[in-house]
């Protein structure tokens, strides 16, 4: 195998394996919670789901919380 061959053969194989290799951006720390102010609970048999960050996009969102019936 001529060694011009050898060479394009070797710089293919390993540009092929480094195509594979995606490094995604590191997500900034969570973002400390707000304080959220608890309503009255609409009707007996609801409970509290208290609110969370969520990763959407590029950024941490608020999910506020909020009553849920069982």
């Amino acid at each position: 195998m001529p060694r011009n061959l050898k060479a394009l053969l070797g710089a293919t194989l390993v540009a092929i394996t480094l195509s594979g290799c995606v490094v995604a951006p590191a997500r900034p720390h969570r973002p400390p919670p707000p304080v959220e102010v608890v309503t009255v609970m609409p009707a007996p048999g609801y409970h509290w789901i208290g609110g969370h960050y969520r990763w959407a996009g590029n950024q941490w969102r608020w999910m506020p919380g909020h009553w849920r019936a069982y």
